[in-house]
């Protein structure tokens, strides 16, 4: 599906892991009926994603619930149930009322937390947060109950009118996608500073996800983002983890993946800081076995 042309600047240290990516299988097979969908669902199958993560030296793997299929997680349960789950976790869509018996499905299968996904192009919404809240409280219940984390998707002005609940969660939590802050706003914006002090704050549950840098920059080679990326690493550097957010969907023409790799040698050259960001840090918030 994507470009997994050139050559990486690095190898992944052992035990390293893609935080955050998608699959998708043939339409007849994994039908999409979402009604508000921003993209037509590629093909985008497992063996082209196992291919790029040897290519990287990827050992392990965090499926993502596309928003394409709502929540029905058949496609990244299968390809999960290939890959197996010693190596593998998932981050589900579900109702937040699902019957305890799906949560225990889901278990068994290596799946570890839930979505809170909503359209990064979402225009700001007065009360849009408030509504939101029910269903965080009830996922948090949940997770809290069976040791899962939520998984945060939210445009960066919805983050922001989050930042009081999110301070409260007493569960691991990630921000995907930088919090979608626009990049252009840089590191003093305000609400990607209260995304920095929450990451080093209370409980330090939150973690903070070096995923799609291409949906909230507007610089050449995504120049802009990268203070950004090195204010959370210094931020967290115990709490940031790495994904490709393979196949990169709408802009898939516009980035390859392993020109994707290749930004976090330049956000963190050190390589014992790479080695917490690909193996240490995910290892201990998906529970890994250690290598």
């Amino acid at each position: 599906m994507s470009s997994h042309g050139g050559n990486p600047d690095f190898k992944s240290p052992p035990g390293g892991c893609d935080a955050h990516f998608h699959v998708f299988g043939p339409a007849g097979r994994y039908p999409y009926n979402q009604s508000d969908l921003r993209y037509a669902p590629p093909l985008a199958p497992l063996e082209d994603f196992l291919a790029l993560a040897k290519k990287l030296g990827i050992e392990r793997f965090v499926f993502v619930q596309p928003s394409a299929y709502g929540r029905d997680n058949r496609c990244m349960l299968e390809a999960m149930r290939e890959v197996g789950t010693q190596n593998c976790r998932g981050i589900a869509d579900i109702e937040e009322n699902a019957p305890d018996a799906e949560l225990e499905r889901l278990h068994g299968a290596g799946v570890r937390g839930v979505r809170i996904n909503v359209p990064p192009v979402k225009p700001h919404e007065a009360g849009f947060a408030a509504k939101l809240l029910p269903r965080i409280e009830r996922l948090r219940a949940r997770c809290a109950e069976i040791g899962w984390q939520l998984d945060f998707l939210t445009p960066g002005w919805l983050t922001a009118e989050l930042m009081p609940t999110l301070q409260e969660l007493n569960v691991d939590f990630t921000v995907a996608h930088f919090g979608l802050f626009p990049a252009k706003d840089g590191v003093k914006q305000p609400g990607f500073r209260q995304y920095l002090d929450l990451l080093q704050r209370g409980e330090r549950r939150c973690w903070a996800k070096l995923t799609g840098v291409y949906r909230m920059s507007v610089a050449k080679g995504f120049a802009d983002v990268a203070p950004m990326a090195r204010a959370l690493i210094e931020a967290a550097p115990d709490r940031v983890i790495w994904g490709s957010d393979y196949p990169h969907l709408s802009f898939a023409d516009k980035v390859g993946s392993v020109e994707l790799w290749n930004l976090l040698g330049k956000w963190a050259p050190d390589e014992a800081t790479r080695r917490r960001i690909l193996a240490d840090n995910p290892q201990r918030l998906f529970k890994f076995r250690a290598p």
